[in-house]
């Protein structure tokens, strides 16, 4: 068995989708089993390559996972904890970034400026598995009976400095409405008061609000199909990266050369106002970053990849 360790959330299983994948194609005839949350199965099958999902949720209890696997990997962090957790399973081989409070001497050493998706490719790298970072599609999950060619705004984040302000989320959906766009408002049950303010003040109707209605298959659905997806530095921009589904994301405080999408693909647009020489944030609502991003940029953002992708369609054509 080889165990990788990623008990996180949506967009760091999607990020570490070419290192999944590597690790499939460097042990072709082992069970892969993946540690992350239960709640995740369903990406986890888009994704592909994995055998078991083994529920994992944080650092605090073992990995319940049988015999000692051959190899376990580390795509969770750079220890000393999650190297810890997968050392208890005793593997034959721990692949892992090198930290000596966890007697891990072995391995490359941690970047903190590095991209996620990067991170992962040049550690397998180091341990001689080579590792594609632009193999990021995911696989087309089955009809689930949500509207297709749909214009999806995900104004909400686990992290409230990552959310650009409601009342321009509003504004973008009003304008978006009026060009023409089918918009539908996303997030988890616990955004979905969010979500039904930005419905309310963009003048939508509740049917707009699919936040705690949609299970994550359902989502990935949502996405794949979408026309369009503007969000913040959240699990659903990673989504529609995954399914090339033309994007404008909002990053702050992260820089997107941590998170963002590839730079070489025109469908998915990035804005960042930097993250230096702004007022101290006092760590309610938005972070000004976040806030320095206007509607009228977003709106040309959204034309830009719009005009790419009937560029695109009609060269394909």
């Amino acid at each position: 068995m080889i165990l990788v360790l990623r008990a996180l959330g949506v967009g760091d299983l999607v990020t570490a989708v070419p290192a999944l994948r590597a690790l499939r194609a460097a042990y072709p005839s082992r069970e892969l089993a993946l540690a992350a949350p239960a709640w995740l199965a369903p990406l986890v099958d888009l994704v592909g390559g994995v055998d078991r999902l083994v529920d994992t949720t944080g650092l605090d209890r073992p990995l319940r996972v049988g015999s000692a696997p051959r190899v376990a990997v580390n795509l969770h962090g750079r220890g000393p904890q999650s190297h810890r957790l997968l050392a208890a399973t005793r593997p034959g081989r721990l692949l892992a970034f090198a930290n000596a409070d966890a007697g891990c001497a072995d391995g490359p050493r941690w970047a903190a400026d590095e991209h996620e998706v990067d991170r992962w490719c040049r550690l397998l790298s180091w341990y001689d598995i080579p590792a594609d970072r632009a193999d990021l599609s995911l696989r087309r999950p089955g009809s689930a009976g949500l509207p297709s060619g749909a214009t999806v705004l995900h104004p909400g984040s686990k992290i409230p400095a990552k959310r650009w302000p409601a009342e321009r989320f509003a504004a973008l959906a009003r304008t978006l409405t009026d060009q023409g766009h089918r918009v539908l408002l996303t997030g988890s049950a616990d955004e979905r008061e969010l979500a039904t303010r930005v419905a309310e003040a963009a003048g939508l109707t509740s049917d707009a609000v699919l936040a705690g209605r949609t299970d994550l298959g359902g989502l990935a659905a949502l996405v794949a199909d979408a026309r369009l997806v503007v969000s913040g530095d959240t699990g659903v921009a990673h989504l529609a990266t995954g399914y090339g589904t033309a994007s404008v994301v909002l990053f702050g405080p992260v820089p997107p050369a941590h998170w963002g999408p590839p730079p070489d693909r025109p469908r998915h647009r990035v804005l960042w106002a930097g993250a230096e020489d702004w007022p101290r944030w006092d760590g309610v609502g938005s972070h000004p970053t976040m806030a320095a991003l206007h509607l009228d940029e977003v709106l040309a953002a959204v034309a830009e990849v719009e005009r790419v992708v009937r560029v695109s369609g009609a060269v394909a054509a």
